[in-house]
């Protein structure tokens, strides 16, 4: 039974930690332009690389989701 108990919970906080990961993923995709980029660059500064970690991983991999789909249209194939 504890072993049940147990993964119950590691699946409840890895939902949660998904949950959250998505909210600040979203919430980071706000910032489009490049003035509220800079904004942001600004924030994160004053933070150690290790704090900011996971929010620059998020900002890369929407940068590159971005090019990727500019880079497309730019050839005309439907995505």
């Amino acid at each position: 039974m504890q072993f049940i108990r147990v993964a119950r919970t590691v699946i409840a906080d890895r939902v949660a930690e998904r949950r959250a990961h998505r909210r600040l993923a979203e919430e980071l995709a706000a910032f489009r332009t490049a003035a509220e980029r800079t904004e942001l660059d600004l924030m994160l500064g004053r933070h150690s690389a290790e704090e900011t970690a996971e929010i620059h991983a998020i900002l890369s991999r929407q940068d590159a989701g971005r090019r990727y789909t500019s880079a497309v249209r730019a050839v005309g194939v439907a995505g």
